[in-house]
């Protein structure tokens, strides 16, 4: 019942229709996101792409060539021409923004609250000047 009237939480069931009913399945990432193409050219002239996220909807978890891929970058979907991964590349990490886990430096309320002196330039505002 959840899903009926939740978009974050994964794709509704009118949208899986209307998706499976025009588009085909391009393939899956590692992630469990599932990437999917129109079977028509649209009103601009190419065929739209999707992505049904596995779990939250979470573009971050988009790895790097299927992103190109959704935003033309590439012609070729990854499962036919998988892009070369470079020796300096990383693993996904999440996007932690909102959690407990997200980076907070010094001089932020969480971390004490106290920061570095102001540069010279900087003047406080005073509302009796």
């Amino acid at each position: 019942m959840f899903k009926l009237f939740t978009w974050w939480n994964g794709i509704s069931p009118g949208g899986w229709f209307d998706i499976k009913r025009r588009s085909v399945h391009v393939g899956t990432d590692d992630y469990g996101n599932r990437y999917f193409e129109d079977r028509k050219v649209s009103v601009e002239g190419r065929k739209r792409r999707y992505v049904i996220y596995d779990g939250l909807a979470e573009p971050s978890k988009v790895p790097p060539e299927w992103h190109g891929w959704l935003h033309y970058t590439f012609d070729e979907a990854p499962t036919n021409a998988p892009l070369k991964r470079q020796d300096w590349e990383t693993d996904h990490t999440p996007n932690m923004t909102g959690t407990m886990f997200a980076y907070r430096p010094k001089g932020t309320l969480r971390e004490g609250g106290e920061r570095r002196e102001a540069d010279a330039d900087y003047e406080a505002w005073d509302p009796n000047a």
